[in-house]
């Protein structure tokens, strides 16, 4: 089931400039895997494909987040993801270094296939 309106609701109470960032995620995500379903998980916004969680992203105080749940994502991208990795699979950004579209965009394929369990880059 898709849930827009909460994550827009979401989205409406977040402060800039994390709306922002995250509104940028949002639309950066569902353009790599349209097919996906947005969900409000744990509080949370997330993206959901056949059910299964892609990933969620979250405003916090000093930076946003966004939450893979994957070492399959830390794997497939290496050294492009290492100064974003707070954690196994958390990854932080902010307005002075917020996290590149194309980053975004690969996190999620890498996600997709994994949860497909399609190769990823195919």
């Amino acid at each position: 089931m898709d849930d827009r309106e909460g994550v827009d609701a979401y989205l409406a109470a977040v402060p800039e400039p994390h709306r922002t960032m995250l509104a940028r995620v949002r639309a950066v995500a569902r353009d790599a895997c349209p097919d996906a379903a947005e969900s409000i998980d744990y509080k949370m916004p997330g993206l959901r494909l056949d059910g299964r969680l892609l990933l969620s992203y979250a405003a916090h105080r000093r930076h946003c987040s966004m939450y893979p749940a994957s070492g399959m994502v830390r794997a497939a991208l290496g050294e492009e993801l290492t100064p974003y990795l707070a954690e196994k699979a958390t990854i932080q950004f902010t307005a002075a270094r917020p996290i590149p579209d194309a980053l975004v965009r690969r996190i999620v394929e890498v996600r997709v296939a994994e949860v497909t369990g399609a190769a990823a880059g195919s």
